[in-house]
């Protein structure tokens, strides 16, 4: 499978995955609204969702891809295979202690997770059992990332892709059939989330076995391969999951604030994850094995292609999402969520937070595009102190941002320090001789904001003449959003068209390699 074919395979589920997660949102929110139930639910779901983002787009894919291809390149696949089951084994072991202990210490960890919940104490016992019951889904989900990289290796991407289906599928069964039978619908969704791990690492080891590479648990030994992965994963965790640390601060932070910030914080960001899952992650996740072949092969030419090409469709695909976001983020909030428990002022602060994310969106996805051109080359210590750099001017701007601006400071911080993350990341790379931006490039990328703005500034004359819509019925609202985005999308295409912000045949051609 080629780098373009690999993307629109991962890219393919993701979007399947984000509309099952929207119309999963659009139930929570008209069932749970912004309340206090909704608040400790998202705090338990946050944690497990941020280690799935942290070890299954981070820092397993990282570490693991480049030695296991390796060994598959420069070995065999019974080398490969064995450091494999050896990894597997001793994850599983670290990981039973880890949940356990932390299932013992949960309502201590509560006090550092939602430090705000510790005068609400029904919230917080709330936040503190949801925890409970989501938190061995941390345990399956590093399995999963982990037989996902043999896959990904093997260029199996769909399987793997497919995984976050399984957890829609689950949390919508929970919250449509499980709820009645629950204290609340929080605990269905919780319970939810426990069974969709299960069942995705059931899926993944279904997938590897299917793909003649079924892995089975040796006795865990710590050898060269297993500590050189340990020795990988920590930094390539800090470095490729910067965003995601990101948000976590502004969860802890969010619950100092008034009820309901955690929750306008998830909702907002569950729109603003859709560009970052289906490019970010796709591109990311696509690249890695051809950069990491490419840099054995000491194909510096190639390498430094492969990255401008991907940063071109990168761009392409993120910026008009960026305009469209930041012109319709109150449409898009009323016509998904304001119904039932969700009142029009949830509404107003949850579109508020999606304005603040969304200015960052094109510096989230390029960290996925970025990352992998150290984590090619095994440099998973510059990534570190780069995310140190951003986490640290977040957490200050945080402090600052917050005084003014509530839950949407919160979001306007994570967006300037992805900005500066990227910034680093990419002067890093130039300075070493791993990326200069070809002509190609910065001509496209022109092209590309020339598009965006053109579609924005219809989208912006075309919400004016169908504002009396978004005050209607709930189907004039759905009605007006389906055109708007109709009308995006088009505009969008015939001015890149038009521009030639991008040529499909070429890209497609030059990102065509062999893996």
């Amino acid at each position: 499978m080629n780098l373009f074919g690999a993307i629109a395979t991962v890219g393919g589920y993701t979007m399947v995955s984000r509309i099952l997660g929207f119309v999963r949102d659009i139930l929570i929110a008209g069932i749970l609204g912004a309340g206090p139930v909704a608040d400790a639910f998202f705090v338990a779901f946050k944690l497990p969702n941020f280690f799935r983002r942290l070890f299954a787009e981070g820092a397993l894919n990282a570490g693991f891809v480049p030695l296991f291809s390796n060994l598959l390149a420069n070995r065999s696949q019974m080398h490969a295979r064995a450091f494999a089951e050896q990894a597997l084994s001793v994850l599983l072991v670290s990981l039973l202690i880890f949940v356990t202990l932390a299932q013992v210490a949960m309502p201590w960890l509560m006090q550092y997770l939602a430090p705000g919940f510790v005068d609400d104490p029904d919230r917080f016992d709330l936040a503190v059992t949801f925890t409970r019951i989501t938190f061995p889904y941390l345990l399956f989900v590093s399995l999963v990332s982990l037989m996902g990289g043999v896959l990904n290796s093997l260029q199996r991407f769909a399987a793997v892709a497919a995984t976050p289906v399984l957890l829609n599928i689950c949390l919508i069964t929970a919250i449509t059939l499980a709820a009645p039978q629950m204290p609340s619908p929080g605990h269905a969704l919780a319970w939810g989330v426990a069974v969709a791990g299960a069942l995705q690492m059931v899926w993944v080891a279904f997938a590897c076995q299917r793909a003649g590479i079924g892995l089975r648990l040796p006795l865990p030994r710590l050898t060269p391969k297993v500590r050189e992965l340990l020795r990988l994963i920590l930094p390539a965790a800090l470095g490729a999951g910067v965003v995601q640390i990101n948000l976590v601060i502004d969860i802890i932070l969010a619950s100092l604030l008034p009820k309901g910030s955690i929750s306008f914080l998830f909702y907002a960001d569950r729109l603003n994850q859709l560009p970052i899952g289906v490019v970010g992650v796709a591109v990311g996740t696509a690249i890695l094995p051809l950069l990491s072949r490419l840099v054995a092969q000491n194909d510096q030419a190639g390498a430094i292609a492969a990255l401008n090409r991907a940063i071109e469709l990168t761009l392409f695909l993120a910026l008009p999402a960026m305009v469209a976001f930041l012109v319709l983020a109150d449409e898009l909030i009323l016509t998904l969520f304001q119904r039932g428990q969700f009142s029009p002022s949830d509404s107003r602060a949850t579109a508020f937070a999606l304005t603040a994310y969304t200015i960052g969106l094109p510096a989230y996805v390029l960290v996925k595009v970025l990352g992998p051109a150290f984590f090619a080359r095994r440099d998973t210590r510059t990534p570190v102190m780069v995310g140190i750099a951003a986490v640290v001017v977040n957490v200050v701007l945080n402090l600052i941002l917050m005084q003014y601006l509530l839950h949407a400071g919160l979001a306007l911080a994570t967006a300037i320090a992805a900005w500066l993350n990227v910034g680093l990341l990419s002067w890093t790379l130039h300075k070493r001789g791993n990326f200069i931006a070809d002509r190609q490039l910065l001509i496209r990328l022109a092209r590309s904001i020339g598009a965006s703005l053109l579609m924005g500034l219809l989208l912006w004359c075309l919400k004016k003449w169908l504002g009396a819509l978004f005050t209607a019925g709930e189907a004039n609202r759905f009605f007006g959003l389906v055109i708007m985005v109709a009308v995006g999308l088009t505009s969008y295409g015939l001015a890149a068209l038009l521009l030639r912000a991008i040529e499909w045949r070429e890209i497609k051609g030059l990102l065509a390699r062999r893996q």
